[in-house]
C-alpha cells in the first residue's frame, strides 16, 4: 500500500502517517527499489488502534504505549493495556463518589457569591446547624473529613469553618445519616476535593459521559491492540 492509500484507509493525512511512522507509533514501512514507502494492512490496523488509544488515554501515553507494545513481552503488553482500563475505572469511581457526595446535599440552598467573612462559622454554630455535637466535628477533622481554619483569639486559637469546610461537613453529615461508613465518606470527600474544578452535579455528569466515551474508545481499540501483542508473541515466542 502507498502512503496515500494508508492515509485514506486510516483517516489520517499523508503527513500524519509519515509523522507517526517517524515517532515509532507504527512500524517502519518497507521501501521499494525506487525508495517509496510500502505499507501493509498491519500499518492501517496500528493507526486505527492508536486513534482509539489516544482518545482513551491521550496522545502522549498512547504513543509511548504503541512503541512499548512492539517491544514488550506479550504478558507485559497485555498488562499495560489492563492498567489503562483500571485507570479509567478509577476515574469513573472517583467522579461517581463526588457525585454521590454532592447529591447528598443537592436539596440544600447554594450560592454563587464569593465567600466572605460572614459566611464562615464557629464550631458551635456549625454543630447547631447540622444537629451534631462539637466533638463529632472534631472527630471528623481528625479523620480528614473536614478541614477548618485556625484563627488566633485573645483566648488562644479557635476553629473557623469557611464555605469549603461547611460543605464538607454537610456532605459528611448527610452521608453518615445515610449509613455510609467513615472510609466511604473519606473516599467521597477526597473525590470532591480532587474534582473541585467541577463542583456541580451537571459538570460531574459531563465528566462521567466523557469517561464512558473514553472507555468505549479503548474497548474498540482493544482487538487491534491485542493483535499487535499476538503478532509479537507469534514472531518472538514471548510470554
Amino acid at each position: 500500500m502507498t502512503t496515500a492509500a494508508v492515509a485514506e484507509a486510516s483517516g489520517y493525512s499523508v503527513q500524519q502517517v509519515r509523522d507517526l511512522e517517524a515517532q515509532g507509533v507504527i512500524p517502519a514501512a518497507a521501501r521499494s527499489s525506487n525508495g517509496y514507502r510500502r505499507f501493509s494492512a498491519a500499518h492501517v490496523g496500528a493507526l486505527r488502534a492508536y486513534r482509539g488509544l489516544a482518545e482513551a488515554v491521550g496522545p502522549v501515553a498512547a504513543k509511548k504505549a504503541m512503541r512499548d507494545l512492539r517491544t514488550l513481552p506479550a504478558g507485559e503488553g497485555a498488562a499495560l493495556l489492563c492498567t489503562f482500563h483500571a485507570r479509567l475505572d478509577d476515574e469513573r469511581e472517583q467522579a461517581l463518589a463526588a457525585r454521590h457526595a454532592l447529591e447528598a446535599i443537592r436539596s440544600e440552598a447554594t450560592t454563587d457569591a464569593e465567600p466572605v467573612e460572614s459566611d464562615s462559622m464557629t464550631i458551635t454554630q456549625l454543630s447547631q446547624a447540622l444537629g451534631v455535637r462539637a466533638s463529632t466535628l472534631r472527630f471528623w477533622e481528625e479523620v480528614g473529613l473536614v478541614a477548618p481554619e485556625r484563627i488566633t483569639t485573645r483566648a488562644g486559637t479557635a476553629r473557623r469553618y469557611p464555605l469549603t469546610a461547611i460543605r464538607e461537613a454537610r456532605i459528611t453529615a448527610a452521608l453518615r445519616a445515610g449509613g455510609y461508613r467513615i472510609p466511604d465518606v473519606q473516599t467521597a470527600i477526597s473525590a470532591v476535593r480532587d474534582l473541585d474544578a467541577s463542583p456541580t452535579i451537571a459538570a460531574l455528569d459531563a465528566r462521567l459521559a466523557s469517561i464512558t466515551e473514553r472507555m468505549l474508545a479503548l474497548l474498540r481499540a482493544g482487538a487491534l491492540l491485542a493483535g499487535i501483542i499476538e503478532s509479537r508473541r507469534t514472531r518472538d515466542g514471548s510470554r
